[in-house]
């Protein structure tokens, strides 16, 4: 059979038990094609296929299995155990390339309806301008975030970020030039976070970071280096050389006021009205407990 199955096209892996197999089909990449013995050594093909099945991992192997055993209920059996199909023995090998033929159409029409899942769940979750994560998506990270940081008695730390003077930009420039300047602060403030910090866009020219971990003298440090990174360099845009500043809101949610996603994205949210009533280009905090106004 491996012969067989070689010669038509296919990359044979053998186990010679039913623990053999059960390791290969566990591992990080396991053949989306298998054939199981229904009677093996340490394990039958059955259990191995309900082994796998409980997993419910992807991606989806397509399990045939081989018996002698020919009554109904056996099918049955076979089939309530997670078998995708089966041929009975001795069985024809035209039979049997015919029936992987048939499984392999079967994982390729699920690796279109996976790939087409993801692109769905990407554009529910992503802001279709800059990318980033969208304003419903950012809120229930933040929510998540907060939800763990009171488990492990650890702070979040927020900051709202608006690019100033925004509706200047586009009445001088026009829309087109606009999206060129969210798309490309977004970009540069995107590139500086750590891997387990979170951007997405609040809403118009506003963005939300969530900095898990941080206190509140670490985020308005970082603000300050978002601040001085996207307003150091104009943006190029099919409009001209446009120059940008951004103005900074920050909070924390080791306030005893801020535990909660409304207070602490508020309290961000007044910090940023705040720079802009200052004189933009600039990082403000929210009140923590005394430490820092």
């Amino acid at each position: 059979m491996e012969k067989k199955l070689a010669a038509w096209g296919y990359e044979v892996v053998v186990a010679e038990n039913g623990n053999a197999a059960l390791q290969i089909l566990q591992s990080d990449d396991p053949p989306r094609l298998a054939l199981l013995d229904w009677i093996m050594p340490d394990l039958e093909g059955v259990e191995v296929c309900r082994i796998v099945r409980r997993k419910k991992e992807e991606p989806y192997t397509y399990i045939i299995l081989l018996t002698s055993l020919q009554r109904d209920q056996d099918i049955i059996t076979g089939m309530e155990a997670g078998a995708d199909d089966y041929i009975t023995k001795p069985f024809k090998h035209h039979e049997l390339r015919l029936r992987l033929r048939a499984g392999r159409r079967i994982i390729e029409l699920q690796n279109e309806l996976l790939t087409a899942r993801d692109m769905f769940r990407t554009k529910a979750s992503r802001d279709y301008l800059t990318g980033l994560w969208n304003h419903g998506e950012i809120v229930e990270i933040l929510t998540r975030e907060l939800s763990r940081a009171k488990r492990e008695s650890s702070c979040v730390a927020v900051i709202m970020a608006d690019i100033d003077l925004f509706k200047k930009i586009n009445d001088t420039h026009g829309h087109l030039a606009g999206d060129v300047v969210l798309r490309s602060a977004a970009r540069k403030m995107h590139s500086m976070m750590r891997s387990y910090d979170f951007i997405g866009r609040y809403g118009g020219e506003e963005f939300l970071v969530i900095l898990p971990e941080c206190n509140l003298e670490y985020a308005y440090a970082f603000a300050e280096r978002l601040r001085l990174s996207v307003g150091c360099d104009s943006i190029d845009t099919p409009e001209g050389v446009i120059p940008i500043t951004l103005s900074f809101g920050v909070a924390a949610s080791g306030n005893t006021q801020l535990q909660d996603v409304y207070s602490l994205v508020n309290a961000a949210d007044k910090a940023l009205y705040r720079a802009k009533e200052n004189g933009r280009n600039r990082v403000e905090v929210a009140p923590f407990d005394g430490a820092m106004t």
